[in-house]
């Protein structure tokens, strides 16, 4: 990935289109919004992956993501709690748990921030 700078922020070029990212809303995504949305899409997909391979029917997944940032240490992301809201039909909540433990350990963004970044869990299901 190449970025180049503009006059504020920086952007690049993706298959899929540009990505402008800035310090300030009104000229991109800020970093930080990034960081928490890789994690929480991240661990969607790869719950939803190990969901489908266990033939769970699922119609919808929503995520909340709540974040903890220090001000004192240049506003720093300390944590972040993903909520997952899991629609579907005949949910074992038993399963869900233990495939959300799954998904956290094969997901290459929460691995990553493993250590420095407090990331929990919960869920509901809604029928």
């Amino acid at each position: 990935m190449e970025f180049v700078m503009k006059e504020v922020g920086f952007y690049t070029n993706l298959e899929y289109g540009d990505l402008h990212v800035a310090g300030d809303e009104a000229y991109g995504f800020r970093p930080y919004q990034l960081l928490v949305s890789s994690i929480a899409v991240c661990s969607g997909g790869v719950l939803r992956k190990i969901l489908e391979k266990k033939r769970l029917h699922i119609e919808d997944i929503k995520i909340r993501a709540d974040v903890a940032r220090n001000e004192k240490e240049g506003n720093r992301v300390e944590a972040i709690h993903l909520h997952f809201m899991i629609k579907g039909s005949d949910l074992d909540e038993r399963q869900v748990a233990k495939s959300l433990e799954i998904a956290r350990k094969n997901c290459p963004m929460v691995q990553s921030v493993e250590g420095c970044i407090r990331i929990t869990e919960t869920f509901e299901l809604i029928p």
